[in-house]
């Protein structure tokens, strides 16, 4: 919840519940505390807290994992289904430092327009896009990332913006959060670029663990983070009923 804050926050013993109108499935979703044994009694406070709020009811749960089994029995009998399956994925901050080129990326404590720039740029929802901007500029701790072009590439010019992304700081880990490589410059390492010079200031701030959260069939991207030091730690899913009004992301 610290790199994309939701309109409001809620808390039920042993869950957060992130409330936002915007398009982030992970600021508009219930997700447990723990990976412990679930009561599904709290599902019915749950619902009652995102009715209140105007919005559908979404949580996010891991799968294959033990404890979960009677609540996830209890939604399916509400009428809610799985989708969107993603992956989350850990790395020691130190090896993702050192799989990349930190010095050609600029870090910065604020957003530019130029960094947001990118997320409404071609090749990208712009509705999503501005939802996710508006979120990953309430982060309290957090650096943003940005790669200018240091040599023309097609279609782009020596100081284009070509790639971003973003760094949250937390209880020890930093979360890297918001990747985007403008689709024309796709192909040179410029993602590989922004997270080493990420997890150098991650090392440099004492956070020695980082992670991330990609879609679980995004097998080019889970493939790329793998190369840089990101290891698979599990994989969660967005339980909602058919046809509630939730864009996940």
């Amino acid at each position: 919840m610290a790199a994309l804050p939701p309109d409001a926050l809620e808390e039920l013993p042993g869950w957060l519940l992130a409330l936002d109108r915007g398009t982030v499935g992970r600021a508009r979703s219930a997700v447990p505390l723990h990976h412990g044994a679930q009561d599904p009694a709290v599902l019915s406070r749950i619902e009652a807290a995102y009715e209140a709020y105007g919005l559908p009811t979404v949580l996010r749960l891991p799968i294959e994992t033990p404890g979960f089994e009677t609540l996830t029995e209890t939604l399916r009998q509400r009428g809610y289904v799985p989708s969107r399956p993603t992956q989350v994925m850990c790395a020691d901050s130190a090896t993702v430092a050192g799989n990349g080129r930190p010095d050609a990326v600029h870090l910065s404590p604020a957003p530019g327009d130029d960094w947001a720039r990118v997320y409404l740029g071609e090749g990208f929802d712009p509705v999503d896009g501005q939802s996710r901007v508006r979120l990953l500029r309430r982060a309290k701790d957090a650096v943003y990332a940005s790669l200018r072009l240091s040599q023309a590439l097609s279609g782009g010019a020596v100081g284009d913006v070509a790639a971003v992304g973003s760094g949250c700081f937390a209880e020890g880990w930093m979360g890297v959060h918001g990747m985007r490589t403008r689709p024309r410059f796709r192909g040179h390492g410029f993602a590989r670029q922004l997270m080493a010079a990420m997890a150098a200031e991650a090392v440099r701030r004492g956070a020695e663990h980082s992670f991330l959260q990609v879609e679980a069939e995004n097998y080019l991207a889970r493939s790329l983070y793998a190369r840089v030091g990101f290891a698979p730690a599990w994989i969660y899913v967005y339980w909602q009923r058919p046809g509630a009004d939730a864009l996940l992301k």
